[in-house]
């Protein structure tokens, strides 16, 4: 009590202290006085109530003890006044014995009685029966049956309530009998054969089926009643439960399982498309078998037997387990897309179990995956894993067959447009789209991993390409009149680069989401390199073949015979002219590459042919006659590109420029200008090097070595400025080196 009163005034103290912290509380103490004195009668009061209420409770509580003390006693002087009763009784109930006895035997005699007809008929009902069952009249065959069931049930339930272990009575009942246990297997037999085949029965009997039904309900029933007596009795006669309702489910789904197991008509041995084959039959059967159930075979059941859903789930889970043993299968690439195919789209589709006449019954969105996602993934790694071995195999073979065409002795295939080509591009591309297409049937993600394979596997292939379009141009130069169609089938592999070209930009505009765009950049602008190397490689060769050609002429370039009258150059132009016949047949972006490059070249050569200073004009009359058939032949070049070039908006006149430009300086008859001419040709042309200056005299004959060293020296101290649109064109030309030397000595 100390303790609770300390507590008490440390809380009184605690909430005075709170009440008064600033002085002008002090004017109202006498308010919080009467209020703290409110509050306390408030509080004495509720603890009176409650202890008055606590008093009453206890008043009545010992009133009603007193009161079931009073009741015991009463219940307690019952019971012994029973007690003696029942000891008085017990002689008379011993009495009773004979009695008890007597009654259960005139019920087993009268249980007798009663089923006497058809214990002596027995084997007159199983042969009715047996003929009922063997005509198809189920019904009535079942109705006997039921009777034959019914005497020996009623018959061994009295022997068992009068001696439950006297199995010797037992079993003579169930013997006499035996033949009824025989007729209710075979009844069940035809049931089960209906069973087996009740989508085709609703069709053609339909009331066939509703017997088989209405059997199996009455068997139900039986059972339900025989399994409540065995409750109340122990007793239940041999043979139940027979259960045919959960039999005939069994029956239904083991029926479903071998209807689509025996959908397989081929192997692969036998048929390549044997998978298609299968999974198309399947989807048939089902759809037909599902629409069938819904239509016809939900009329022939009650409605609690729910039959349409039932069979729906049996036909799902027969082909989850037909679907994951085909997963399981070694599968080829084309097998693997098929059945996915079928697994992940054509399922849930209008064609199956989307289709109209199923809703809404059907609902797809809430069908299970007939495979899981993780053997999803494993069939598409294995797919992935053997496309990229077939993409690699086929590219290889598709090589090799277009490297058999480029030693045909016949030219090859031209397009519309007159261009030559080959089938390689159509084959690899056509390849590719095959695949695509497929992979798109699965989903999305797989169409860009294909993609992103092929385009992958294409650079590595356009790698090989420009490998053996080098060895086809190396072979070719052992022995030139071997192959023999060798110029046509390079322009086609050059056009080829174009259609290749083309082709990936067509197929990634076709397969490729737009956002995927830049991750594939690296790859194109490779593949594009590629490809314009080997098209350059590839004019290049054609550009050697034609000046190997043109060797001989060449080389008769600014000779004693040239200056005589040769012809040289005008075997030059008609032989480059018949080479760009052919070459027409190159696609635009290289033709206009090929006529610029043959320009160069020959202008290139030209000068190379004055470089090598097989010619030294001895007066003024040779150099004129000279510089004006280099002018004259500069002007034939400049024709003949032209005309090549026509519509390609190549610009050919600055090239054959530089030839007249030399001509100047070779025709020039006042030595003592030389300087400024040499001047004036290396301020237009400023690669040009010391060694070409000296070789140009040296051709023109009538300067000294100290002009030629005066002249070398005065140009090297000027300064150069060369034009920045100006492509070097001498650093191309060598001049033999054994000459200058001595020159500038």
């Amino acid at each position: 009590m100390e303790e609770t009163d300390r507590e008490a005034v440390a809380t009184a103290v605690q909430r005075v202290a709170g009440m008064l912290q600033r002085p002008d509380q002090l004017d109202k103490v006498e308010q919080y006085r009467r209020r703290e004195a409110r509050k306390k009668a408030s509080v004495e009061a509720r603890l009176k109530a409650a202890i008055q209420s606590q008093l009453d409770g206890v008043r009545t509580g010992l009133s009603q003890l007193h009161n079931a003390l009073n009741d015991v006693k009463d219940i307690q002087q019952s019971l012994v006044d029973v007690n003696k009763d029942w000891r008085q009784s017990i002689n008379t109930i011993e009495n009773l014995k004979d009695v008890k006895d007597a009654v259960v035997q005139h019920s087993q005699l009268a249980a007798a009685v009663e089923n006497l007809k058809n214990i002596f008929s027995v084997p007159e009902i199983v042969r009715e029966t047996q003929d009922l069952i063997e005509r198809g009249e189920l019904l009535q065959a079942h109705r006997k049956l039921m009777d034959l069931e019914c005497s020996r049930d009623n018959l061994m339930y009295e022997q068992y309530r009068m001696d439950s272990k006297n199995t010797h009575d037992m079993n003579l009942i169930h013997t006499y009998f035996g033949d009824m246990q025989k007729l209710s297997e075979e009844l069940a037999k035809q049931l089960w054969m209906v069973v087996q085949r009740s989508l085709v029965t609703v069709r053609r009997d339909p009331t066939l089926l509703v017997s088989v039904v209405r059997i199996i309900e009455r068997e139900e029933k039986i059972d339900r009643r025989m399994l409540d007596r065995k409750k109340q009795t122990g007793f239940i006669p041999p043979g139940r439960p027979k259960k045919w309702k959960e039999k005939m489910f069994n029956i239904l789904e083991r029926t479903v399982s071998t209807r689509i197991e025996g959908t397989q008509a081929d192997t692969r041995e036998s048929d390549k498309m044997w998978l298609v084959r299968h999974l198309e039959i399947i989807r048939k059967y089902v759809l037909d078998d599902l629409l069938v159930a819904k239509t016809l075979l939900d009329q022939c059941f009650p409605p609690h037997y729910d039959i349409f859903n039932k069979l729906l789930n049996m036909y799902h889970q027969a082909l989850s387990t037909r679907m994951q043993e085909l997963a399981a299968e070694d599968l080829e690439a084309n097998e693997i897309v098929s059945l996915l195919t079928w697994v992940l789209n054509t399922y849930k589709s209008a064609e199956m179990m989307g289709n109209s006449e199923l809703s809404p019954e059907v609902d797809v969105n809430s069908l299970n995956p007939l495979i899981s996602q993780n053997v999803v993934d494993q069939l598409l790694s294995k797919y992935m894993s053997t496309l990229t071995s077939n993409i690699i195999g086929w590219l290889r073979k598709a090589l090799e067959t277009d490297k058999k065409d480029w030693i045909k002795e016949t030219e090859p295939e031209a397009d519309q447009d007159g261009y030559y080509q080959t089938t390689l591009p159509a084959i690899v591309f056509q390849m590719f789209e095959q695949n695509l297409q497929v992979a798109a049937q699965i989903n999305e993600d797989l169409k860009t991993k294909v993609l992103l394979l092929c385009l992958q596997q294409m650079n590595s292939f356009l790698t090989r390409y420009k490998d053996e379009a080098q060895l086809y141009k190396e072979e070719h130069l052992k022995n030139r009149q071997y192959p023999q169609c060798y110029v046509q089938y390079m322009i086609a592999v050059i056009n080829n680069c174009q259609t290749f070209k083309e082709s990936i930009i067509s197929l990634k505009r076709k397969y490729l989401k737009i956002e995927m765009e830049d991750a594939l950049s690296s790859s194109h602008t490779s593949m594009d390199a590629t490809l314009d190397i080997i098209a350059k490689e590839g004019c290049s060769s054609l550009l050697d073949e034609v000046f190997m050609d043109l060797e001989p002429h060449l080389n008769e370039l600014m000779t004693k015979k040239w200056l005589m009258g040769s012809n040289a150059v005008g075997t030059i132009c008609v032989t480059v002219e018949d080479y760009f016949n052919d070459f027409a047949k190159i696609k635009k972006p290289y033709k206009k590459t090929m006529t610029i490059e043959a320009h160069r070249r020959v202008v290139v050569e030209y000068i190379r042919a004055i470089m090598l200073k097989r010619i030294s004009f001895k007066n003024a009359e040779e150099r004129k006659e000279g510089a004006e058939r280099m002018i004259k032949e500069a002007e034939q070049f400049r024709f003949l590109f032209k005309k090549l070039a026509a519509g390609s908006g190549e610009d050919t006149e600055g090239l054959c420029d530089i030839i007249e430009a030399i001509a100047e300086v070779i025709k020039l008859t006042d030595p003592s200008l030389l300087y400024l001419e040499v001047s004036t040709l290396v301020s237009k042309y400023p690669d040009i090097r010391d060694d070409h200056i000296a070789a140009l005299l040296t051709v023109r004959g009538d300067a000294s070595r100290d002009m030629k060293q005066t002249i070398i020296e005065t140009l090297e101290q000027g300064p150069s400025q060369p034009n920045p649109n100006y492509v070097p064109i001498f650093k191309e030309i060598t001049v033999p080196t054994l000459t200058v030397p001595k020159l500038l000595k």
